[in-house]
């Protein structure tokens, strides 16, 4: 009667949330959205502020019939008018729907009439979790090849990063209008949301519990690993590769500790004099210390010559850089203003490749906060009380570098591998509740 051992799995499937669809920004004619092939002027949406070129008011829309489709196009829209369609995002006609296997196994055991200790390992796998890819990528080895000046014609561009929509010629008089497929110049960094990511998670967890008439104490304690290939739709994948991303999630924590606490304190043991103000305090807290998140190392220079460029929906580029092997020296004290790992173990990647150095393989500053309450109970019948509290968090006002972004990622930044963010300084309140 002291011992329970409980396990369980189930398969569960759900739909595509809602959200998502706030992301699928079709193009005119199709849609409401337009995306300027450059930084546009406020004044006149549709002249390029770099060049001053008129890129063609595509509105007002002449929406096509309800029944366009491939088989039965409408040939009274000017498609060149909005050519090429670029930034545009959609779901994969091709997408089912998303389930999730959970499965755990526990073991608890009571220590004492007040104490119990449980154990469990707690799992889970994802499948058919979107994906957010470059519909139309840029060819990397055809760009490699358009890339040599001997390669092109006298006069001709040669192709390079952001070179994916630019016209060619090559040496034997050959057009190349960009170097994208397998649409074309039509279209440009358009992007389907497309059903073919997979996650897993497994887990150690642990907890104690105590209680007793003049307090309690929780502790747990997690040991934990989560892998997908993208954490959100903002983390762009290789089209050509869906597994190539595959890394540790944007929130994994290895090592999770945490403890909640709230004692009575005996001012009423002390004397018998003053009840109301001796009795109903109470001290309580709760302390985490925890590992960080995993670093994001990313880069927008686009040496992958795909062009998966961020556009709103995809806010990190494919791209990433290259690990040449050396040691990452994490710093174990941030507060020393160096960097927190060492940005010499990264170099931009080479042209034609979106790097060799995952998106994410090891994590930031970790966290030792405590959060602290002092409570007094003024009790008016059996079920109505007054509490005043005062409350702070990060009492001791330590500085927390915790969080997923930080510390710069982004190998194009001149604070690559520097902490830029820190969490919330500490936080005095005083507040009154109400219980009934």
């Amino acid at each position: 009667d002291k011992t329970s051992i409980r396990a369980g799995y189930g398969m569960f499937y759900s739909v595509i949330q809602g959200q998502v669809l706030g992301f699928d920004l079709p193009q005119p004619p199709y849609g409401l959205s337009y995306t300027s092939p450059g930084p546009p002027l406020f004044a006149e949406p549709f002249r390029t502020a770099a060049n001053g070129s008129f890129t063609g008011n595509p509105f007002p829309l002449n929406f096509p019939p309800l029944n366009t489709s491939i088989n039965h196009p409408d040939p009274n829209v000017d498609f060149s008018v909005f050519e090429p369609v670029a930034g545009a995002t959609g779901p994969n006609p091709h997408n089912t729907f998303p389930y999730n296997e959970n499965y755990f196994l526990s073991i608890e055991r009571q220590l004492a009439p007040d104490t119990v200790l449980s154990a469990a390992y707690v799992g889970s796998q994802a499948h058919h979790l979107l994906l957010t890819y470059s519909v139309n990528p840029g060819n990397p080895a055809l760009c490699l090849a358009l890339s040599n000046p001997a390669a092109v014609a006298p006069g001709s561009a040669t192709c390079g990063p952001f070179g994916e929509d630019t016209q060619y010629v090559s040496a034997s008089g050959q057009v190349f209008q960009g170097t994208r497929g397998p649409f074309g110049s039509a279209m440009s960094n358009d992007d389907f949301e497309g059903s073919y990511g997979n996650s897993s998670y497994n887990s150690l967890q642990v907890t104690l519990r105590h209680s007793s008439s003049r307090g309690s104490l929780l502790l747990g304690y997690t040991f934990s690993r989560s892998i997908d290939q993208a954490s959100a739709l903002g983390d762009t994948v290789d089209p050509f590769d869906y597994k190539r991303t595959r890394a540790l999630s944007a929130w994994d924590l290895t090592h999770n500790f945490v403890a909640s606490y709230e004692v009575q304190l005996p001012f009423d043991k002390l004397t018998h004099r003053a009840p109301l103000l001796t009795r109903g305090w109470a001290f309580s807290g709760i302390t985490r210390a925890t590992t960080g998140f995993p670093v994001t190392i990313k880069s927008n220079d686009d040496n992958s010559l795909q062009g998966s460029i961020p556009n709103g929906v995809n806010n990190y580029s494919l791209d990433t850089a290259d690990y040449n092997g050396l040691a990452l020296n994490l710093s174990g004290n941030p507060r020393n203003g160096l960097p927190y790992f060492n940005p010499g173990a990264f170099s931009e990647s080479a042209l034609g490749e979106p790097g060799t150095a995952a998106r994410r393989s090891f994590h930031g500053p970790g966290e030792l906060n405590f959060d602290l309450a002092l409570l007094k109970n003024f009790p008016f019948t059996e079920h109505k009380s007054l509490q005043f509290r005062v409350e702070a968090f990060n009492t001791f006002n330590h500085a927390e570098f915790f969080g997923p972004a930080a510390v710069q990622g982004n190998i194009d930044s001149p604070t690559f591998g520097q902490v830029i963010k820190a969490a919330p300084p500490r936080l005095v309140q005083a507040a009154l509740k109400f219980l009934f």
